[in-house]
C-alpha cells in the first residue's frame, strides 16, 4: 500500500501542476491582451482613448459656453406680442385704433398705440420695464400688456 506521505505528495503535486497550468494560461491571456490588435499595445490604445476623452471634454465645454450665450440672447429677444384693436370714439367709425405690446422674457419692451380719427392718426410709444411703464397706460394698453406677458 501507498503510505499517506506518498499520497499527500502526489495530491500536492497534482495541485501544483494545476496551479502552474492556470498561471501559464493567465500569462498567455495577459500577453495576448497587452499585445493588442494589429501590433498596437494597450498603452497606445489607452493614450488614444484618453486624447479622445479630452477632445470630448473640450467640445462639451465649448458647447456649454455657446449654449449660455444663446440662452442669454434668447431671454432678451422679443417673445410676447399682442395687439388690441379698439374704437376710442364710438360715434366716428370702426376699430381702426390699436395698442401693440412687444415684450421680451423679462417683461421689458414697448407699447405702440395708434389713435385713428378721420382728420389724423396719432402714434404713441411707451417704454416698458418689468411689465410696468412710467407713463400712464390706457385700458387697451394694459390689456395688450397682460396678454403679451409670457
Amino acid at each position: 500500500m501507498i503510505s499517506t506521505e506518498y499520497l499527500l505528495i502526489i495530491i500536492l503535486s497534482i495541485i501544483v501542476l494545476v496551479l502552474v497550468g492556470l498561471v501559464w494560461r493567465m500569462e498567455y491571456r495577459l500577453k495576448k491582451l497587452f499585445r493588442g490588435k494589429k501590433g498596437s499595445d494597450i498603452e497606445e490604445s489607452i493614450t488614444v482613448i484618453n486624447e479622445a476623452i479630452n477632445g470630448l471634454k473640450d467640445a462639451h465645454f465649448k458647447a456649454t459656453e455657446r449654449l449660455d450665450v444663446h440662452n442669454k440672447k434668447l431671454g432678451q429677444s422679443l417673445r410676447g406680442i399682442h395687439t388690441v384693436r379698439f374704437n376710442p370714439f364710438p360715434e366716428l367709425g370702426s376699430n381702426q385704433s390699436f395698442a401693440i405690446a412687444i415684450l421680451n422674457e423679462s417683461g421689458d419692451g414697448v407699447i405702440l398705440s395708434s389713435l385713428y380719427t378721420r382728420e389724423r392718426v396719432s402714434v404713441f410709444a411707451k417704454p416698458i420695464k418689468n411689465m410696468r411703464s412710467e407713463y400712464e397706460l390706457t385700458d387697451e394698453e394694459k390689456e395688450a400688456l397682460l396678454k403679451a406677458k409670457i
